[in-house]
Parts: C-alpha cells; sequence; structure tokens
C-alpha cells in the first residue's frame, strides 16, 4: 500500500502542475462592440453607483435596481480619443483613468480589474451635483 501510494503521489503532483500551467483563456466580449461604443467588463461584479468622466464632463450612468453588475456600456461616443475617469464611492477601479481611440468600424472593449472597498464612512456625505452629461451619450451598468 505504501509502494503505490508513493507512485500516486508524485504523479497527482505532476498532473496537477500540468493543469496549473495551461494556457490562459483571453476575456472577450460576447459579441462584437459596435461602432460608437466602449463596453468595460469589470474582474468582479460590482454594486455601483459608479461616476463617469468622458473628457472632463461628467455622464450619468443608468443603474437599473440594486443587482450587481459586470460590464458597463458607454454609447454614442464620437470618433477619435476620449480619456475615461472611473470613481465610486465602494469600488476600486484598475486603471481608474485611461483614453481609448475610437475608430469608425468597430468601438473597443476593455477588461478593469474591479475590488470591494471594506470601510466605513462616518457622517453623511455632501450632495454630490448631478452629472450633466454629452449631448447623445449614454452610459448603463449591465449585469
Amino acid at each position: 500500500m505504501k509502494g503505490t501510494l508513493r507512485l500516486i503521489l508524485p504523479a497527482t503532483c505532476i498532473v496537477w502542475a500540468g493543469l496549473a500551467c495551461g494556457k490562459p483563456q483571453p476575456i472577450v466580449p460576447a459579441r462584437p462592440v459596435p461602432a460608437g461604443t466602449a463596453l468595460f467588463q469589470f474582474t468582479r461584479k460590482i454594486q455601483g453607483p459608479v461616476e463617469l468622466t468622458v473628457d472632463g464632463i461628467r455622464v450619468p450612468v443608468e443603474q437599473t435596481g440594486k443587482k450587481k453588475f459586470r460590464r458597463l456600456q458607454v454609447s454614442g461616443l464620437s470618433l477619435g480619443r476620449h480619456r475615461f475617469i472611473l470613481l465610486s464611492p465602494l469600488e476600486a477601479f484598475g486603471p481608474d483613468q485611461f483614453e481609448l481611440e475610437l475608430g469608425a468600424a468597430k468601438g473597443e472593449f476593455r477588461v478593469l480589474f474591479a475590488q470591494e472597498f471594506k470601510s466605513v464612512l462616518y457622517g453623511k456625505p455632501e450632495p454630490v451635483p448631478a452629472a450633466t452629461g454629452i449631448p447623445g451619450v449614454q452610459a448603463r451598468l449591465e449585469p
């Protein structure tokens, strides 16, 4: 019995090492991203709320219900380079500031690291004025 156990243990370790060193699979969108759209997928589900700034102008982010969300879709963007800033009182994003170049043929897809804050805020935060937005640009959190 001890002889077979001595053979099985190293063989099992070799099999596990081979599985762990397998080729990682890239994260890709389920459907192609349409032109004029930026799709951000988070590494974990976020709760929100999320504040989005595009080219220095705050854009309101639609959030349906109190679910957790996996993606942020920003549509109606013009062609060219845009600067995005993501903020949230409950989550941290990495990177939280970045630039995207939107072309005429397709939209952009990015994977963003998301981490939940475990903190306690004392007092009541000051109310933030409503986001004015950019005409034609819509941002929506999706499950």
